[in-house]
């Protein structure tokens, strides 16, 4: 997280750690609204990078390529 329109150079980040369904977007959404924080859903990043690997079937193996994919799809 990082807080929304400052020059600050201090970089903090917040993990919030649970089983599923415990909550754990929730409080961090609300954290990030009341900090003036960015609010950044890893999950959905991991979900996103697994879909690109499947599209263009790309094994885990070689994940590499999916960096090396990127900007070809970056739009």
């Amino acid at each position: 997280m990082a807080r929304q329109g400052t020059e600050n150079t201090l970089k903090i980040n917040i993990a919030i750690d649970g089983p599923a369904g415990a909550g754990k977007s929730t409080i961090a959404r609300f954290v990030a609204k009341e900090l003036s924080y960015i609010y950044v859903d890893t999950g959905a990043m991991y979900r996103a990078v697994t879909w690109f690997m499947l599209k263009h079937q790309i094994e885990p193996e070689f994940s590499e390529k999916v960096l090396q994919q990127y900007p070809k799809y970056g739009d």
